[in-house]
Parts: structure tokens; sequence; C-alpha cells
């Protein structure tokens, strides 16, 4: 797959799902205001429907995009892993990528234990409690070592292929691709047949890509219609601090993209500006994953690189994730009053480390690994009703924080391989 320049139509379609971002707070907020949707006990029923088609909408977009995941994370990663031709290569390949991404997660962990520390955001909020023991309506999903081998090894490539457990799929990927390097001209059809389907499922992602602005409109009005404009007045410091803690987050990880990647690190910015429009308007950084593999190439990334570090960085590099939930559990812990000593936080951090990785494809992952996290600390977990009203909000920052720092580890292992064009 050639490097493109940055076209016209793809800055085009960038200020449509902007517009269609603005368009959404405002319709959103109109809908809020004249159906009343967060201050009546029972919601009104024309909102409910208006809502139900607004759900509809982004759904379609949703599911689209997952349409799309698996058979473009396999053909990339196995044409590019042939195209490698030596396990040495995956692996040095993977190691630089596992490295980076253990660093990233850490330093994004500690950046929120710190910022939680200074504003204690916990302390100052003035809403009544939920009542200790209340239930969240969470799935109890506790991490543990069982469930992280099932999300990595499948058992079946269909299944996986059909859940989109992204991270089972690199996983048979990349013995399909290594046994493809090793038999040589044997496989060389099929090589061909998976390099086609990759360039044909990036053709299917800009059909697809042209509904994004429906789907960011619908997402947005959605939430805004819900919950109404006047939730960023009760959480307003908790929400401007969390996404202070991403500004910088992505501040950090820019400085260290512009140390290696010179000038080009604003190139960069100027591709992926689109994604992560993407995933902060419709609150999920899968929905981005197709068009960002086709930013990333086009700004130059080698594909068989992105091949594999962008599926393995849905998994590992959550950079938003990470930070989310050390300012979650410090944020609950905080407002019932409980003091925790800087040992248990940093216990508290290693543990997000390693069982955040555990539960990829999980429905609403980071807020199972908090409740988890919560339980080991004696934090009551009805806390978690604090933030379940917001959390949608909350996810919009981090999912645009999470392909920023994919598209950085993308971007710093092909120039570390010396693969950047």
């Amino acid at each position: 797959m050639t490097s493109h320049p940055q076209n016209p139509q793809a800055n085009r379609q960038t200020l449509y799902v902007a517009l269609a971002l603005v368009l959404g707070i405002a319709v959103g907020e109109l809908l809020n205001l004249t159906l009343g949707g967060s201050g009546m006990t029972k919601p009104n029923p024309a909102l409910s429907q208006i809502i139900e088609i607004f759900t509809v909408l982004t759904d379609i977009f949703l599911r689209l995009v997952k349409m799309i995941i698996a058979p473009l994370v396999f053909s990339t990663l196995v044409a590019g892993m042939a195209k490698m031709g030596d396990i040495q290569t995956v692996g040095r390949i993977g190691i630089k990528a596992l490295l980076w991404f253990f660093s990233a997660s850490l330093f994004s962990l500690l950046l929120g234990m710190l910022l939680v520390n200074v504003f204690e955001p916990g302390s100052s909020l003035h809403i009544e409690l939920p009542p200790i023991g209340s239930e969240t309506g969470l799935a109890q999903v506790k991490p543990a070592l069982g469930i992280f081998v099932a999300h990595i090894f499948p058992k079946s490539i269909i299944e996986a292929m059909s859940t989109n457990e992204i991270l089972q799929i690199v996983v048979f990927a990349m013995f399909f691709g290594i046994a493809c390097a090793s038999i040589g001209d044997l496989a060389r059809p099929t090589v061909k047949l998976l390099d086609s389907l990759a360039h044909i499922m990036l053709k299917v992602t800009g059909y697809v890509m042209y509904y994004a602005p429906v789907a960011v409109f619908a997402a947005i009005a959605s939430v805004i219609a819900q919950q109404g404009i006047g939730v960023l007045l009760s959480y307003g410091k908790f929400i401007g601090e969390f996404y202070f803690g991403l500004l910088m987050l992505c501040s950090a990880l820019g400085c260290i993209g512009f140390l290696f990647l010179g000038r080009r690190a604003f190139s960069l910015l100027r591709h992926i500006r689109e994604p992560m429009l993407l995933a902060f308007g419709t609150a999920s950084s899968e929905s981005a994953y197709p068009k960002l593999l086709q930013q990333l190439e086009r700004f130059g990334c080698d594909e068989k690189v992105c091949g594999l570090v962008l599926p393995l960085g849905y998994s590992f590099n959550l950079d938003g994730s990470m930070m989310y939930m050390t300012f979650a559990v410090l944020f609950i812990a905080q407002a019932y009053g409980i003091d925790m000593p800087l040992a248990d936080q940093l216990i508290m951090l290693l543990i997000l480390l390693f069982t955040s990785k555990g539960v990829a494809g999980v429905p609403r992952a980071s807020l199972i690994i908090i409740a988890a996290t919560l339980s080991m600390f004696h934090i009551p977990e009805a806390g978690l009703l604090l933030l379940l009203g917001i959390d949608q909000i909350l996810d919009m920052g981090r999912s645009a924080t999470n392909v920023f720092g994919n598209s950085i580890a993308a971007a710093l292992v092909s120039r570390w391989e010396k693969a950047l064009r």
C-alpha cells in the first residue's frame, strides 16, 4: 500500500465530522430543554423515542466498522508478516511495541495518580453519595490469569472473528503469517490474495466513513439530550480536571513523538485528526481503527509495522483508559473520605497495569476493572454510580486519547525500524 498525500476529500470529511459534533451538541441541548431529559423523574416518551432513533443511527455505524475490523486486521497482519520473511523481524517489532506500550501505560497511570492527588476532585464533590452496597448493574468479571489467557489464545478463529477479539485474531494471524513466510513460493498466491483483501477492506472503509458524520451527530445528540449540558456543572471540576489530565498526557506523548519524528509529528497530527474526532464523537476507539490504519499508511508508516503494532496497541496500549482508571479509583476513595497511603496507590497502579490487559473485548471493560480494584482496597463499589451518568462524556476523551497514543506508537516503531517513508 503506497503512501498518499493528505487530500482535500479527507479534509472535507474531517470538517463534516467536526460540524456534526457541534450540531449534535446544539440539537441535544435543545431536546433536553424542550422535552426535559434530566430534570424529570420519568423520561418523556417522545424524548425516549428520539434517543432510540439516535442510538440506532450510531449502532449502524459501529456495526459497519466492526464488520471491517476482523478481515482488515487478519489480511494486513498476515500479508505484512509474510513480507517480513523471518520470525526475528516479527519478534523485534513486537518486543519494541510491547516495551513502548507498558512504558506509556505506566506513565499514564502515574500521571493520573499525581493529578488526582493534587486536584482532589472527590473531596470537593457536592453531591449526595450512593449508599454503600448499592447495585452498580455491572457484570461481575474479576480479572484473573485464566481470563487473560482466554482473551489471548483462540479456540476457533471463526469465533474470534465473529466476536471481534482482536488479540486472538492477532495470535492466529501471527502463526499463519510466519507459516506463509517459511514455505515461501507455495504461499505466494495466498499472500497475494490477502494483500488484495486488505486493499479491498480499506476501500470498504472509505465507503463506511461517508456515514461517520451521521453517527457522530446521533451519538453526541443522544448523550446531551439525556444528560443536558447541566451535568457539566455538577461534575464540572472532575470532568475539567480529567480532560486537563488527558491534554497533559497527549502533550507528553506528542513531545516524545516530536523528539524522534521532528517536524513530521505535526504532519502525523494532521493525518490522525479525523480518526480522533470519530473516536471522540462515538466514544469508541474501535470505531476509528480502519480509518486510523489508512491514515497512518498515508502518513508514511510502514504497512508491515502498522499491521502488527496497531492491533496489539488496541489490546495493550489504551493510554486514556489507563489514566481514567487511576482517576476513578482515587476519586471514589476521596468522595467517601477514604485515605489511600502512597504504598497502596503504587500497588493499585501495578494491579491496574496488568489487569487492564486481561479484559479486552469485555463491554464497559474500564468500569469492570475499576469495580474489581475498588473491592480489593475495600472502597465502596457503589461509588461507581457517581460516574455512570457521566461515563459517556469521559469515554469520549479517553477514546480519542487511546487513538492518539496508538498513532504515536505506530509512528515511533516505524521510525525505530527505519521504515518510515
